[in-house]
């Protein structure tokens, strides 16, 4: 395979839009494999168009996109047009683009005009509509709305599904849309993990136990439950413990930390972060006892979950299905609790924090379930599939992509990996 020239449509830190940390990660990644030449990210805007700084000489960052905005598909076709690359992957979920409805639209038919086009596109889609509950998610609890968005969910749907190859990070998802829209071009693709750190000690640090939540809040990602969860556990105990929110509100519902900031200021040792810049997850991470997951319903994997893991952190879980689906086929394990029942979650705290072995259990397998599969060996997948597309393409006599209907071989693996396709 000569070099090649990649293409990444994602968010890049230092933005906050969601999927920045996969987007950053699997850059990396990209750049340093010998088979790729140069890494061209196309990223959104930050705000005062401040500009992005690359560490690698092979990472090209190009701001082209703005979060919200119409223009997004003009300016991603023409910066890739004007780039020229091999291949281009999308780093996509269904609100990438925007929170309001016709911009995020507007980004999701990105892969079928690149089709158009003739250009070689895979896309990563982290979350599909059908696994998604519209009113906890942020978009509606309007019975009628519901049914229209998911009327033009499956349009759109349609219009991802022309990439070349669609990967799918939740074998369900897999089957769902296989069976729905009867397209081959699906294939599952483990999330992965972001780094393996060495081995960590699995002791907590010195100070108060830090339970700790990390992510975009205010939809179907709660911290309330946490806040009471761990006064209860406070009055069951004599343990000292912090909680700490570490993270923003989700693009649906801006405002929605400062008024649990308000709601909750009577409470002691209660810390919110704010937005946690790339160089400070570890440390976050690091200085917890445990994570908490307190999840409503879910969009899709966790990479807060990989996260946690790869630092070796026990995880209070909620009983939702694709998160069990994840563990389950991923080998994560965790205390559970009922959804949004801050008793039941109160009990699952008080069995991490107060028994050390059984904390440390959960640690170190989670860190074993991180370290079976990281972000090297995601690259190393899309590589399988970069070489195919690309030499279909040079294959033909004109430049068009490998149809969408050419299945994937579920038999193909890569060689001493984990990651099957």
């Amino acid at each position: 395979m000569n070099k090649i020239k990649v293409a990444v449509v994602s968010p890049y830190p230092p933005s906050n839009i969601t999927l920045t940390e996969y987007g950053y990660y699997l850059v990396r990644h990209f750049a340093q494999k010998d088979e790729i030449e140069e890494v061209v990210v196309l990223t959104n805007h930050l705000p005062d168009n401040a500009a992005y700084e690359s560490e690698d000489s092979r990472i090209k960052l190009i701001p082209c996109w703005s979060f919200n905005s119409w223009k997004n598909p003009v300016d991603i076709v023409k910066a890739i047009r004007r780039e020229r690359p091999d291949v281009v992957l999308f780093n996509l979920q269904f609100l990438l683009f925007g929170d309001a409805k016709v911009p995020a639209a507007l980004g999701l038919m990105i892969p079928w005009m690149l089709k158009l086009l003739g250009y070689p596109t895979v896309t990563l889609l982290h979350n599909i509509l059908e696994q998604v509950d519209l009113s906890s998610a942020g978009f509606t609890d309007n019975k009628v709305l519901q049914s229209i968005y998911r009327f033009i969910g499956n349009i759109l749907t349609r219009m991802v599904l022309q990439s070349d190859v669609l990967g799918v990070t939740i074998e369900k998802y897999v089957e769902v849309l296989r069976a729905k829209y009867r397209r081959k071009n699906i294939a599952l693709i483990p999330h992965g993990t972001f780094e393996i750190p060495p081995a960590p000690s699995f002791d907590v640090p010195d100070g108060p136990l830090k339970v700790m939540a990390f992510g975009k809040f205010g939809t179907y990602k709660k911290v309330e439950v946490v806040i009471e969860a761990v006064e209860i556990v406070r009055k069951w105990t004599d343990l000292d413990i912090e909680i700490v929110i570490a993270g923003t509100d989700s693009p649906n519902a801006a405002g929605y930390l400062d008024q649990v900031q308000a709601r909750y200021r009577h409470v002691d040792q209660l810390t919110f972060t704010g937005y946690v810049p790339e160089e400070d997850v570890a440390r976050v991470f690091t200085e917890s006892a445990v994570a908490v997951f307190p999840y409503t319903s879910t969009t899709g994997s966790s990479g807060v979950l990989h996260q946690a893991g790869s630092y070796g952190k026990a995880a209070v879980l909620p009983r939702l299905g694709d998160l069990e689906r994840l563990i389950d086929s991923e080998g994560y394990c965790g205390a559970y609790f009922e959804p949004d029942d801050k008793d039941s979650l109160a009990e699952a705290l008080k069995d991490v924090l107060t028994d050390n072995e059984y904390r440390e259990s959960l640690g170190r397998q989670n860190y074993h379930a991180a370290a079976g599969l990281d972000m090297e060996d995601i690259a190393d997948w899309y590589l399988i599939h970069f070489d195919r597309l690309i030499g279909k393409r040079g294959s033909t006599k004109r430049a068009t992509a490998l149809e969408p209907e050419q299945t994937i071989n579920p038999e193909e693996q890569l060689v001493g990996q984990t990651v099957v396709v």
